[in-house]
């Protein structure tokens, strides 16, 4: 539906699910989670679909959703779908057509701290500490990225976690040039 039709003029109501909206990526976009919940409110209740399918990429907006259709006993099974990869690692995702030829190759370093971190935990590292600090010193060895943030999260509350254990999300925002791109890893760690 059109702008119009789905916020008419005195549009005034908003959904919100809190303590979800102001982590992560909501930290430098402040209302875009509320927007992200609102629509999908406003589309589930026009469509009315028994199965809903995110992507993991925008793994916080996924939680989110995940957390409003169980809070408002929406009747959805919402099912996260894995990230889909270019060859190389990199997130497929619509804002890759902004990058030129050596952004697209140095935008490659989100997945390879990514794996990194992952490796690590496999070998045993379970402090989140010095995984971040893998992370961001892999970014930072990238002169076209610029670290917005790496966390490390239990799934469950999107909250940081010192230690790894459970399910977690290990979360990266860099701009590579102008292009702002998000990734993660979704692990269960025993």
């Amino acid at each position: 539906p059109a702008g119009a039709t789905l916020y008419p003029p005195g549009y005034r109501t908003y959904v919100e699910v809190h303590e979800f909206q102001n982590v992560l990526c909501g930290v430098t976009r402040p209302t875009h989670f509320r927007g992200v919940a609102t629509v999908v409110v406003k589309l589930f209740n026009i469509v009315a679909p028994d199965v809903a399918y995110f992507g993991q990429k925008d793994a916080q907006q996924a939680r989110l959703i995940q957390q409003l259709v169980r809070d408002l006993n929406l009747p959805i099974e919402l099912v996260i779908c894995p990230t889909v990869r270019e060859a190389d690692g990199l997130a497929m995702s619509s804002r890759n057509q902004y990058l030129d030829a050596t952004e697209r190759s140095a935008a490659t370093v989100l997945y390879r701290a990514l794996e990194a971190v992952r490796r690590r935990i496999d070998a045993g590292e379970r402090r989140s500490r010095p995984l971040r600090e893998l992370a961001r010193e892999i970014i930072g060895g990238e002169p076209a990225a610029r670290l917005d943030y790496v966390e490390i999260v239990g799934w469950d509350d999107l909250r940081p976690v010192d230690e790894v254990r459970g399910r977690v999300l290990i979360a990266v925002a860099v701009f590579i040039g102008t292009t702002r791109l998000i990734d993660n890893l979704l692990l269960t760690v025993a």
